[in-house]
């Protein structure tokens, strides 16, 4: 009889949209993706930032109720209230309908809410760095 080696359970395969979630994800400071036996998991130490959502297709990120309420009202096709983890509501983002940069904006505002300060002002520096300065040509 042969065994099996690695978990009983393997992690669901991303969409083909999750790649662009993934891209948005992982350009925020200190971002790493990481394997869950749900699939795959972005985050920000050891604080979640967001993960591929049980139906394979979507995405679930921790924000603000008020937020995330407003969002599912503007757009109730792209986004959804999921639920909550840890006392925090989650938002379903549809990778098929959302706009990339509205994903991008989403994500960036729940990492500022997960990021330490110590990553946020490197981020601050970094972009700092970037801005041309007065009567500079931008690189």
């Amino acid at each position: 009889m042969a065994s099996r080696s690695g978990p009983a359970h393997r992690g669901r395969k991303p969409s083909i949209w999750f790649e662009v979630a993934r891209r948005a994800a992982l350009a925020l400071p200190g971002v790493q993706e990481r394997m869950s036996l749900t699939g795959p998991v972005f985050r920000i130490g050891q604080r979640r930032l967001a993960w591929l959502g049980e139906d394979g297709v979507s995405l679930l990120v921790p924000i603000g109720a008020d937020e995330g309420e407003m969002l599912s009202e503007a757009e109730p096709r792209t986004f959804s209230a999921a639920g909550q983890l840890g006392g925090h509501p989650l938002l379903r983002v549809h990778l098929a309908y959302v706009v990339q940069a509205s994903l991008r904006r989403l994500l960036e505002q729940a990492w500022r809410e997960r990021a330490s300060k110590q990553v946020q002002r490197s981020r601050s520096r970094a972009s700092a760095e970037r801005q041309p300065r007065r009567g500079e040509e931008p690189r």
